[in-house]
């Protein structure tokens, strides 16, 4: 099937053949373990940018925290293991979210997952959001990211970001500079961006 019309990661139900694979990775000095598919991002490995997004962020034990675009986990589910963060984890990709709650249970992590377009299906605010947000979607689903996580935010809370240079850094920076009134590159590795937002 050609790329033009095989449903991709950011479709609600990707159409690839099954495909697993078991992840067994350390991220954040922890050992973790992640089932993927075909038909979610990144199944072959934690996606670097991810992991560059990891390092960079410490968030307080109990902060809550909503990944956005969280596939099958390993953000949003890692820092509930290790940072002890409380996390919602959403999508709009229903093979991932089902692989995320396996992976819940398989790394004894208690999280809310469920599917949301973007934010169409989040209600209250929290301390912190985190996105790996996907770039293949198209700029408008990256904006809508960034300016919808805005309404989601506690004051005083962030949106952290990553993104490649390549793949749009410094559009992404100036929306959320838009959006928020600053923005600050806390990171950058192998041309990835992790982008910073706090909500006055």
């Amino acid at each position: 099937m050609s790329e033009k019309f095989q449903k991709m990661y950011y479709d609600e139900n990707p159409d690839a053949a099954h495909d697993l694979h078991q992840l067994d990775v350390v991220l954040l000095g922890q050992k973790m373990t992640f089932t993927t598919d075909a038909g979610v991002f990144s199944k072959k490995a934690i996606d670097f940018g991810s992991q560059v997004l990891l390092n960079a962020v410490n968030f307080p034990e109990k902060s809550t925290l909503l990944d956005v675009g969280c596939g099958y986990g390993p953000m949003g589910l890692t820092l509930a293991k290790v940072q002890g963060v409380t996390a919602t984890l959403i999508d709009v990709n229903l093979r991932a979210l089902a692989l995320a709650e396996k992976n819940a249970q398989k790394n004894g992590v208690e999280a809310s997952i469920f599917q949301s377009n973007l934010y169409a299906n989040v209600s209250g605010t929290f301390d912190n959001i985190v996105s790996n947000p996907p770039i293949r979607a198209g700029k408008d689903v990256v904006h809508g990211v960034i300016s919808g996580a805005y309404d989601h935010l506690n004051v005083a809370g962030t949106l952290t970001i990553v993104i490649q240079k390549k793949q749009g850094a410094p559009s992404a920076k100036n929306k959320m500079t838009e959006v928020f009134g600053n923005c600050e590159v806390i990171t950058k590795e192998k041309g990835y961006f992790i982008l910073q937002s706090y909500k006055v």
